[in-house]
């Protein structure tokens, strides 16, 4: 059913929960799973004039890079994992990499990182669902209740 499987990911360690359940269905699938993020230079046209565009644009990549790396670290043995970092408006890049023929399904995380990212990484995820070609599966990135009373009996078991 599934060849493909988009992730987007923005580097934060909650992002991961969606990045698990992509790998799941990829096994079950034996699909491959394409990891993108998206660099936004748009996001920073606040900063002073003297602040070199080149200079943010680089930091911005090698940001992305080691978010895609950690997505290929958390990669199952026997999961098929490809990485691009790309640069735009980041729904408008995602929704472009998810269409049908290159991807058939996204898996992306309610929201992002904390603050106002977290906002604005919530209506990214938003517009990818309304203007997707593909299904979007979106997972909840905030650990559930249960989640965290799990976690705290494990610790405590220890």
């Amino acid at each position: 059913m599934y060849d493909c499987i988009l992730v987007p990911t923005d580097g934060s360690p909650e992002v991961e929960r969606a990045v698990d359940y992509a790998f799941d269905l990829a096994r079950t699938h034996d699909a491959t799973v394409r990891t993108v993020y998206v660099v936004s230079v748009a996001n920073y046209g606040g900063l002073p004039m003297e602040t070199a565009m080149e200079g943010i644009s680089g930091a911005l990549r090698d940001e992305g890079e080691q978010a895609v790396e950690r997505v290929e670290e958390l990669a199952p043995d026997d999961v098929d994992v490809e990485t691009k970092v790309l640069e735009g408006a980041p729904s408008r890049v995602i929704v472009d990499q998810a269409r049908p023929g290159e991807c058939d399904l996204v898996v992306m995380g309610t929201h992002g990182r904390g603050g106002i990212d977290r906002l604005l990484l919530g209506s990214v995820t938003e517009r990818v669902v309304r203007r997707a070609d593909v299904p979007v599966l979106t997972v909840q990135v905030e650990p559930t209740e249960r989640e965290e009373q799990r976690d705290r009996e494990r610790v405590a078991a220890e």
